[in-house]
C-alpha cells in the first residue's frame, strides 16, 4: 500500500541551458517522479547583458517539479546542492501552492470527488484558477478542445521534455526525455471541476503514463476584461 500522499507543491527552478539533467535527476535520487523541462531565455544579475552594444538574452532551462509535502524538503536540499543554487549565477527557484493535481492514479487519495466537488462549491469566493496539463507530444489538441467542452475559452501550448515514474526509454544506454505539450488553461474557480472532468474523459489523463495535470491559485489576472465583468455582474 503507498503512503498517503494528499498535498503538493510546485517547484520552478530556473537554470542555464544544459543544466536541467541535473535538476531532474537530484529530484528523483530525493523521491520525486519525475519532471518537465521548458526552454526560455532570459538575464541574470550576474550575466552580461550586453553583447557589442545589443541587448543580451541567455538560454535557460525551466524546470517544473511536482513534490509530495512530505519529501518537499528533501527534494528541495537535494536540488540546491545538485544545481548549486546556493551559489551566485547559477540559477533560482521558487514554489508554487498546487490545490489539486490528476494523472498519479499510483498515489492513493481519499475523497478525490469530494475534494473536486468542495473546489468548486465555494463559488462564493469568486476569482480564477490556472489548471497545467502536461502530456506526451501531439496530445494538446485533445486538452484543448476537451477544456472548450467544458467551458473554457481556449488555451496555451508550450513545448518541453520530461519524463514520468512510467517513462524508461533508453537509447544506447543513454536516458531519452520525451517531448511534452503543456498546456495552460485559465478558468473561473466554479469552472474548475467540469474542466477537469472533460479533460479526463478526452485524454484519460488519471491512467498511468498518459499526463498529469494540476491547478494553480490565481490572485490576480489582467487581459480578460469580458470575463471580468462578468465577474462584476454576478456580485
Amino acid at each position: 500500500m503507498n503512503t498517503m500522499r494528499k498535498d503538493h507543491k510546485l517547484l520552478v527552478t530556473i537554470v542555464k541551458r544544459g543544466k536541467a539533467s541535473r535538476v531532474t535527476k537530484a529530484a528523483k535520487a530525493a523521491g520525486a517522479e519525475g519532471g518537465t523541462t521548458l526552454l526560455g531565455e532570459g538575464v541574470g544579475i550576474h550575466e552580461k547583458r550586453q553583447f557589442f552594444g545589443l541587448d543580451a538574452l541567455h538560454e535557460k532551462e525551466i524546470v517544473l517539479t511536482l513534490i509530495p509535502e512530505d519529501i518537499l524538503a528533501d527534494v528541495v536540499h537535494a536540488i540546491t546542492l545538485k544545481a548549486k543554487l546556493n551559489e551566485p549565477g547559477h540559477g533560482v527557484g521558487f514554489l508554487l501552492d498546487v490545490r489539486r493535481t490528476l494523472g498519479i492514479a499510483h498515489l492513493d487519495y481519499e475523497d478525490e470527488e469530494k475534494e473536486l466537488d468542495d473546489m468548486t462549491d465555494d463559488i462564493k469566493h469568486k476569482g480564477f484558477n490556472l489548471i497545467i496539463t502536461i502530456v506526451n507530444k501531439g496530445d494538446a489538441g485533445k486538452v484543448i478542445d476537451a477544456s472548450n467542452r467544458g467551458g473554457a475559452e481556449g488555451g496555451t501550448v508550450m513545448n518541453g521534455r520530461g519524463s514520468g515514474i512510467h517513462e524508461k526509454a533508453k537509447l544506447f544506454s543513454l536516458q531519452i526525455e520525451p517531448e511534452k505539450d503543456v498546456v495552460l488553461t485559465l478558468i473561473k474557480k466554479e469552472m474548475t471541476k467540469q474542466v477537469l472532468d472533460a479533460i479526463n474523459e478526452d485524454v484519460h489523463i488519471n491512467e498511468p503514463g498518459k499526463g498529469i495535470a494540476f491547478i494553480l491559485p490565481v490572485e490576480e489576472t489582467v487581459g480578460i476584461h469580458h470575463l471580468m465583468q462578468q465577474e462584476s455582474d454576478s456580485e
